[in-house]
């Protein structure tokens, strides 16, 4: 797949990226976990949403963010990446403009990014949120969430404990005229070591039922004049 490096907001960005054969197919943006915790675009579970999105026609961007491998700048604490991770959107979208729909997929603290991205992407119709940390970030901005999508996290995740996912799964669930899916892989913890392909199973199932036109939220009811 072909290394790219386009511009971002803090200098020169890095980032794998696949075309898609054809011009209309939507966009995928898969973003990595924590910069200062190891995280980079070529994290397992970064790679496996990567290829998934891929085979199934998606023109999908992965790409590190500032201040990891070749790109430049420094760790700006979520600010900064959110910026990066706009940049990255625009610079597929430049090169795609009949492309009408895009997916956001994050992993960890991109998980984080990817759901701040989607309240300022219109575009944005569906995200992939993987072991999210509502523990450690404040995910009081989706209000309310545009989208629908999948959250999934391990039952056994020390890092981000089961009890704050389920909390922030609930008030998501609660928001009319979406439709939010929970998954969670038993005996997985934070970076599902051993569990990668039930982790990916589980998204996969969901991406092909969303794309078959299934897990469609309820019309908001009829009010009676």
């Amino acid at each position: 797949m072909p290394e790219i490096i386009f511009n971002g907001p803090a200098g020169r960005l890095e980032g794998r990226y696949q075309p898609s054969k054809q011009k209309s197919a939507p966009i995928a943006i898969i973003l990595h976990p924590h910069p200062q915790f190891g995280g980079t675009m070529n994290n397992q579970i970064v790679y496996q949403l990567f290829y998934m999105f891929q085979k199934r026609g998606f023109t999908t961007l992965r790409f590190n963010f500032r201040g990891i491998g070749r790109s430049q700048g420094e760790f700006d604490h979520g600010a900064g990446e959110l910026s990066d991770a706009a940049s990255a959107l625009d610079w597929v979208q430049s090169l795609h403009p009949d492309s009408k729909s895009c997916w956001v997929a994050g992993y960890s603290f991109g998980a984080w990014i990817g759901m701040q991205l989607l309240m300022r992407r219109p575009e944005i119709e569906g995200f992939m949120a993987v072991a999210p940390q509502p523990n450690i970030y404040d995910f009081s901005f989706l209000a309310p969430c545009p989208s629908s999508g999948l959250i999934i996290n391990g039952d056994s995740d020390k890092v981000a404990p089961e009890k704050d996912v389920n909390g922030l799964v609930e008030k998501l669930k609660a928001q009319k005229g979406i439709l939010i899916t929970h998954r969670t892989v038993t005996g997985a913890n934070h970076f599902f070591n051993g569990q990668i392909e039930t982790l990916m199973t589980e998204c996969e199932d969901y991406l092909d039922r969303r794309l078959n036109g299934e897990l469609v939220p309820e019309p908001a009811a009829k009010r009676i004049r």
